[in-house]
């Protein structure tokens, strides 16, 4: 046992460095971090004592949170370190805590990441704090993120990516396209569109993990199963099937533009209306504005299509937590803002600077609900996000290696894209591949 766990804990140092990851993970034998309740009068005695409090986060509303926070308590320095991102981020964490040296008393982890984090004990559980009761507060697929399989809680949900369906208008009503409600009518309005006008495709998918993990996730689909160290992998449930069996129709009959997501080429077709939709989580409409403002007034929103008619199953697509690293100090000060950021008055401050957040509170807002989103024609967009954060469902989870799963996409699934490979071939050779990897590294893998 020891030498398995040892094994183990150096695969996922390995992992860590690499920022290999998912959500968060629980059970584990030795899970217990022995800490004891901190009072609300402990942390508001380190607020009136004040301090300093470090923290890496790349999300960009947090400038004015901590603007905020520090004009509540003047003692407390916020100093907010946001010029890396992505696999940087996480290789710079991932070295601090190796080296014991230079760890934040706050860091920004994803969702898929925390459990690589909370496994090897990166992590402090926030339960002591109180944070375990804040449960009603957060939507569940982000609370569910941050507590999977455990009563712990690693970390504050700081926003969503609950999906919607967003399509081009113009384009649809050009063509005459009823906006499907389910996938066998997405289906038959991909073969209107290229049919009438063969320049013009339903979507570009080129191949992605993290949308075919979501689309697995809203079918209904549980391919991963997560207990501490014992893992299973199975792409073989009745949700998956829903899944190929749709999407390999729009891939043998050329329906969708094999061009990648965030490139140039994928920005010109959803400008120039040759991508006519785009399956994505609700922090997208920034990036319409940003990235495609030769389009404003031709997109609008619209719920994701349903696998059976009537069902009103969602998915989540990103989203991140705020953590307290255990290495960290200032622990008290550091759950202060914490919670000010993604519980408190700091989350009104980042709903209108354009973060989606995970709080029930402002989802059900009037102010919320009612905002008008000028790209999309003043659509009331954040009724369909709002909707569709409601019903996600909260028993989804990531491999403690999904980064590495998802590196290998490509080489396994991908290859349906581009060659005579079906679908469920793909994802049983992504399967066996994931099984052997977390094998290697330690875990018990099924």
């Amino acid at each position: 046992m020891r030498r398995t766990t040892s094994r183990l804990m150096r695969g996922l140092a390995v992992l860590s460095v690499l920022a290999l990851g998912a959500t968060a993970c629980g059970g584990s034998d030795d899970d217990s971090s022995g800490s004891k309740p901190v009072s609300a009068g402990d942390v508001q005695a380190a607020l009136k004592k004040g301090g300093s409090v470090t923290v890496w986060a790349w999300e960009p509303t947090l400038k004015t949170v901590a603007a905020d926070f520090q004009k509540k308590y003047p003692k407390v320095k916020i100093n907010l370190v946001a010029e890396r991102s992505g696999d940087k981020h996480y290789t710079a964490l991932s070295n601090a805590i190796s080296a014991e040296k230079g760890v934040p008393d706050v860091a920004q982890v994803e969702y898929f990441a925390l459990g690589q984090y909370a496994l090897t004990k990166g992590l402090s559980d926030l339960a002591p704090y109180g944070a375990d009761k804040l449960k009603s507060k957060y939507t569940a697929g982000p609370w569910n993120a941050v507590t999977q399989g455990s009563d712990k809680v690693w970390g504050l949900p700081m926003d969503s990516g609950p999906m919607a369906l967003y399509y081009n208008k113009k384009v649809f009503d050009k063509y005459k396209i009823a906006v499907p409600t389910t996938w066998d009518e997405y289906v038959e309005a991909a073969r209107k569109l290229h049919k009438a006008d063969p320049k013009v495709y339903i979507a570009n998918d080129a191949g992605d993990a993290g949308f075919t993990t979501s689309m697995l996730w809203q079918a209904g689909s549980r391919p991963y199963k997560v207990d501490g160290t014992k893992v299973s992998v199975d792409f073989s449930d009745a949700g998956a099937k829903k899944f190929t069996d749709t999407w390999q129709k729009l891939i043998d009959e050329k329906l969708v533009a094999p061009i990648n997501g965030w490139t140039d080429d994928w920005y010109k077709g959803l400008g120039d209306g040759t991508i006519a939709t785009l399956a994505s989580g609700a922090w997208m409409p920034a990036n319409f504005v940003t990235g495609v403002p030769n389009a404003a007034g031709d997109w609008r929103a619209a719920p994701m299509p349903a696998w059976t008619k009537g069902d009103k199953a969602s998915a989540e697509n990103g989203g991140s937590s705020l953590t307290l690293p255990e290495l960290g100090k200032n622990k008290e000060l550091a759950y202060a803002f914490v919670e000010y950021a993604n519980s408190g008055a700091g989350v009104q401050s980042r709903v209108k600077e354009g973060a989606f957040p995970a709080t029930n509170a402002e989802l059900q807002a009037d102010s919320f609900l009612n905002t008008e989103f000028e790209y999309f024609g003043g659509q009331k967009a954040n009724e369909i996000f709002a909707d569709s954060a409601a019903n996600v469902a909260d028993d989804w989870s990531y491999l403690p290696f999904q980064q590495y799963a998802n590196s290998i996409f490509n080489d396994t699934v991908g290859k349906a894209y581009v060659g005579n490979t079906k679908l469920t071939d793909g994802l049983k050779s992504w399967q066996d591949a994931s099984v052997k990897y977390g094998k290697e590294q330690g875990f018990t893998v099924e």
